[in-house]
């Protein structure tokens, strides 16, 4: 069924031409999540609609980003709500912020501290979260969070009528590598294919680009995006620019984040618990109970609830009251509050507002001056005196154009479109920034004795931007060592919050077999060009150790030498592919992207082990074309002694190592199985549940419409005495079964009696329905049958023998639709007639597909005659020819019967006759080629 356009889809139609989404061959519906702390927003693409909000099971744009389990049932969104006023240790919340964290993290003691009524333990095996809820079920962050996105999924899926495999999910910038890594597990856990994890504010700054694409230019342009959402502010600044392609030639715009700023505890939240334990000791100081209201877990979540409630009326209001029904040992609670009294409680939270736009501004070198404008979105925005607070230090208006609850779900599903092969979309370019600084940490031993030295150089520095490649160069070590990537140069941060890091060394990587593989080089070693370390920092943020080779220059030989060994030659390839890989392209930086293009803190002598971008040596200095064409085979000449030039050969071979994660472990082997088979439990026992709920409320509701329609005269008289007093009993015992208590009930058994109870009621529904559109289609036949005489009656005079020169039908056409005309009139009246004398009740003789059947039959003879008459083309007249002929004495004679022309003119044409052939003395004319309903034969029609 065709449903009408809703506004949005006519917006959907709006984006379309703006984003020039174009589905492609076996295209499959996208989305993204944006997975916040309190809201779940789920973003949407599929063929024919560009870009739109999934809508949950309640209709609604966004869902709240809380699990329940109660009695075995998992329930999601407001439902979960409900349950965790009830029992709030059943329904987990605001769990984003606790993926990847250790036990012991002050991340988790704070949560601790907000929301005391958990039971929180730690993983046996990588001592990160689990909530008890019993001796028998309890559930880790990953699972918590991965059963939210397989929801997102449903309800993605539900929107679009499609499977949705992929997606891309925001997270928020400050997220580091333990964090990211978790998130992808839940996401592994929901079977969904991340394409990308994008940091909100880039989301946001995609999204706000790709509406005003037609303002970008040349010139960088600088916005400043600050987001006071549930859990935590952030602010970004970004720029804007048309850049070149250095290889496409293609211009393209880019958005590119120059500085970034944030307070991980600052939000909505704050303020709303704040308000909470106002209200608390407001209740406890009333002395109507001697229990403290604090120590009652559902007291302390009502009170959660109306202090949320109470804070979104004081955004838009000066005054209101607090208020909830029996609070604790049935006394009520009633207390008015004022927006000066909230902004009172949370005095101090107010300058924290602007630390994070200050952090921006600092860590991208830029003053507010050049700034365009500070554009504002999430939902703690709306708060007034944050706003307030922004505005004393910018002293401009701030933008409120963006919708602060759905930016970041329509630009992360943007760049799902885009990165999805099954869509096209118009290019723009997103730019991320490094906000934990890496480094590179390992051990040299300067020789004589002396005590080794610890060196660190940098990796990726602050506000670096990626997905970027590095490569660093060790020449100094010729044994097996270890090196360690860490988080470095901290400075800007507060100790809380690096502690909520976690564990600052990320990776240990272990070279093995160095000794022998550089004694194996021996021999033919012109030039050690040391052990290579390539580094990717992929566009969600993730880092990797994607290979380690070794470099060196030998003498080729002769032509056919291609400074492989025969005894390694696999292995030399396989670290030409490698180096390959790392040099087909040189850097990744364009205007102003922040690119280093020199090693950073490059020592001038001794062990060189400096990060440079993807293909760039020691130097620092970025390899030619030609240079990076085949770097295992880069031939260069070293003259010899007597000044004969000696060609050479780079030969890289790989090295063996292995890596260990030093952060909190993601979730993997037994502990990932286990989780897998738990949740698919649950899915399973969920289906089996909404299968039996379906199937036990459609019984009921066919049982309930069967008697209410049985109650209507209309559908009463369609059923016999009989077959009603047949149905009225079976729904009066169906009606009975249903409310009985059943040992096992399953979902097959109510759809067994729900198809015995149809087959029943459809035989007075069926022809209730016949009796109600038999009326409609007679009119529609009667009306077709006098179409078809009007036709008739201009067909009759395109007959030869009407007119000659309009020969467009034949006679037996004529006859044939007159014909059907005549036997369809007939059998209309007769059987319009016989239906009548029948009752209600009896057996259906007149049915409506009788009648589509009839009119079928009629279309079919009238476009058969419609086609015809489409192709016909008037026949050519015959032309004479008139042949001159040139006599002896010079004159011209017209050609008689009889006569023989010397010389012969044809006369001029016109467009008819050059179409006619002479053969024999007699005129052919083309006949014009009938379509293919037209040269259908009338038994075949």
């Amino acid at each position: 069924m065709k449903l009408p356009p809703t506004i949005m889809q006519l917006f959907g139609v709006i984006l379309a031409s703006i984003f020039l989404v174009l589905p492609m061959a076996h295209s499959a519906a996208v989305m993204s999540v944006d997975l916040g702390t309190e809201w779940m927003k789920v973003g949407v693409v599929s063929p024919g609609v560009p870009m739109e909000i999934a809508l949950n099971r309640e209709s609604k744009r966004k869902t709240p980003a809380i699990l329940a389990f109660r009695d075995g049932v998992r329930t999601i969104g407001e439902d979960a709500q409900t349950i965790g006023i009830r029992d709030p240790s059943s329904a987990y919340a605001y769990l984003l912020d606790l993926l990847g964290k250790t036990i012991d993290n002050p991340i988790v003691d704070l949560y601790r501290k907000r929301f005391p009524y958990y039971n929180i333990i730690g993983d046996p095996v990588r001592n990160t979260v689990i909530f008890r809820k019993s001796d028998t079920e309890e559930f880790s962050v990953e699972e918590l969070v991965g059963q939210m996105l397989v929801k997102a999924k449903e309800f993605a899926q539900e929107s679009t009528q499609q499977p949705i495999t992929e997606c891309v999910l925001t997270v928020p910038g400050y997220f580091g590598q333990a964090e990211r890594e978790a998130l992808l597990a839940a996401a592994q856990l929901a079977q969904l294919k991340v394409l990308q994890l994008i940091n909100d504010y880039a989301a946001v700054a995609l999204n706000y680009g790709v509406f005003h694409r037609g303002e970008i230019n040349e010139t960088a342009q600088y916005y400043l995006f600050y987001d006071m959402g549930a859990y935590k502010t952030s602010a970004a600044v970004v720029s804007y620019q048309l850049v070149k392609d250095k290889q496409t030639k293609e211009v393209n715009p880019v958005v590119q984040v120059l500085g970034v700023g944030y307070d991980r505890t600052l939000g909505g939240l704050e303020v709303q618990l704040r308000l909470r334990d106002y209200l608390a000791a407001e209740f406890n100081a009333l002395k109507k109970t001697k229990t403290d209201v604090t120590t009652s877990p559902r007291a302390l979540a009502k009170l959660f609830k109306e202090a949320g409630r109470l804070k979104n009326v004081l955004s838009a209001n000066n005054d209101h009251y607090a208020q909830i029904e029996n609070l604790l040992e049935d006394i009520d609670f009633r207390l008015p509050v004022s927006r000066e009294k909230l902004e009172e409680i949370c005095e101090d939270i107010w300058p924290r507002a602007t630390k994070p736009l200050e952090q921006a501004l600092a860590s991208s070198n830029l003053g507010l001056d050049v700034i365009n404008q500070v554009i504002l979105f999430g939902g703690g925005t709306r708060v007034p005196r944050v706003q307030e607070t922004i505005k004393q230090l910018i002293k401009q208006e701030l933008g409120k154009n963006l919708n602060a609850d759905e930016s970041a779900t329509m630009g992360a599903v943007y760049k799902a479109a885009d990165l999805s092969a099954g869509f096209k979309v118009k290019k723009f370019i997103v730019k991320d920034a490094v906000l934990y600084p890496l480094q590179v940490a390992f051990e040299r031993d300067p020789g004589d004795g002396a005590a080794v030295k610890q060196v660190k150089r940098v990796l990726f520095s602050l506000m670096n931007p990626y997905p970027q490649k590095k490569v660093i160069t060790f020449n100094k070590h010729t044994d097996d060592f270890d090196f360690y990537v860490n988080y470095g140069d901290l400075d800007r941060y507060t100790q809380e919050e690096i502690n909520s890091l976690g564990s600052l060394n990320i990776t240990k990587v272990e070279l093995k077999k160095v000794k022998e593989l550089l004694d194996k080089s021996k021999k033919t070693l012109v030039e050690n060009k040391g052990i290579k370390a390539y580094f990717y920092l992929d566009d969600s943020g993730i880092f990797r150790c994607t290979g380690v080779e070794y470099a060196y220059d030998k003498q080729k030989l002769s032509e056919d030498d291609d400074g492989t060994d025969d005894e390694d030659s696999t292995l030399a390839k396989l670290g030409s592919t490698i180096s390959k890989l790392f040099t087909k392209e040189s850097g990744t930086g364009g205007s102003g992207t922040g690119t280093e293009s020199e090693s950073e803190g490059a020592e001038k002598s001794g062990e060189s082990a400096d990060a440079q971008p993807e293909g760039a040596e020691a130097t620092g200095e970025k390899p030619t074309d030609a240079e990076a064409g085949d770097a295992s085979k880069n031939d260069t000449s070293a003259p010899t002694s007597d000044g004969a030039a000696v060609k050479l050969v780079t030969v890289k071979s790989p090295v063996t190592y292995t890596t260990h994660l030093q952060i909190t472990p993601p979730l993997s082997g037994a502990g990932y199985e286990s989780s897998v088979a738990k949740l698919a439990a649950i899915n399973k026992a969920e289906e089996q549940r909404v299968r039996l709920e379906s199937a036990r409320n459609a019984l009921e509701s066919h049982i309930i419409e069967v008697q209410q329609k049985l109650s209507e005269p209309s559908y009463a008289k369609c059923a016999t005495e009989e077959e009603t007093e047949k149905l009225l009993a079976e729904c009066n015992t169906l009606s009975d079964w249903l409310y009985e208590d059943l040992d096992d009930p399953q979902a097959e058994i109510y759809e067994e009696k729900l198809t015995q109870l149809k087959k029943l009621s459809n035989v007075f529904l069926a022809r209730h329905w016949e009796h109600e559109e038999r009326p409609e289609a007679v009119k529609a036949l009667k009306g077709m049958i006098e179409g078809a005489d009007k036709f008739l009656v201009t067909a009759r005079n395109l007959t030869k023998e009407t007119n000659p020169e309009k020969d467009v039908f034949t006679q037996v056409e004529i006859d044939t639709l007159s014909k059907v005309i005549d036997e369809t009139n007939v059998w209309i009246k007769e059987e319009s007639a016989a239906q009548k004398k029948l009752k209600l009740n009896s057996e259906i003789r007149l049915s409506v597909k009788d009648i589509t059947d009839k009119m079928g039959l009629l279309d079919r003879e009238v476009k058969y005659l419609v086609n015809k008459i489409k192709i016909w083309k008037p026949k050519v007249k015959p032309v004479e020819k008139k042949i001159k002929e040139k006599s002896t004495n010079g004159t011209e004679t017209d050609g008689g019967s009889g006569e023989k022309a010397s010389e012969a003119e044809e006369p001029k044409l016109d467009e008819n006759e050059k179409a006619a052939k002479q053969e024999d003395g007699e005129t052919v004319t083309p006949t014009p080629t009938p379509t293919e309903d037209a040269k259908t034969p009338h038994s075949e029609l």
